[in-house]
């Protein structure tokens, strides 16, 4: 079935001290979150469950990222993380501050003429 893309939001997060690309992620990820509102599921009455959710999050060693566990605390949908390479490592004193971007897709299936706006 062909899916329509109904969300994409941005996000960018960091790890200042360890060097943990999974918590940079999960950053990255609840930063999209909070720019982002799903009413079309009160309005329409859709299940949260017929959502696809594509996380795609890029650090400098996305081999580090834990998917799983990133996957794990998405709130809503069928979810899927992937790693990539991008971010930024920054030398920092000794220490090196990890940045990571996400981008949080949602799909739902084509809902030509299947549902209509609740009075």
């Amino acid at each position: 079935m062909a899916e329509q893309r109904v969300i994409i939001e941005m996000g960018m997060g960091n790890d200042l001290h360890g060097m943990d690309y999974t918590k940079a992620c999960a950053r990255a990820i609840e930063d999209a979150l909070r720019h982002s509102s799903l009413p079309l599921f009160a309005v329409t009455g859709l299940s949260h469950e017929e959502m696809r959710v594509q996380v795609t999050v890029a650090v400098q060693e996305p081999d580090k990222v834990d998917v799983d566990a990133l996957t794990a605390k998405l709130p809503r949908g069928r979810a899927e993380v992937r790693a990539v390479f991008g971010g930024l490592n920054v030398p920092a004193g000794g220490e090196t501050i990890v940045m990571a971007q996400a981008s949080v897709e949602a799909f739902l299936p084509d809902q030509i003429g299947a549902w209509r706006l609740k009075g």
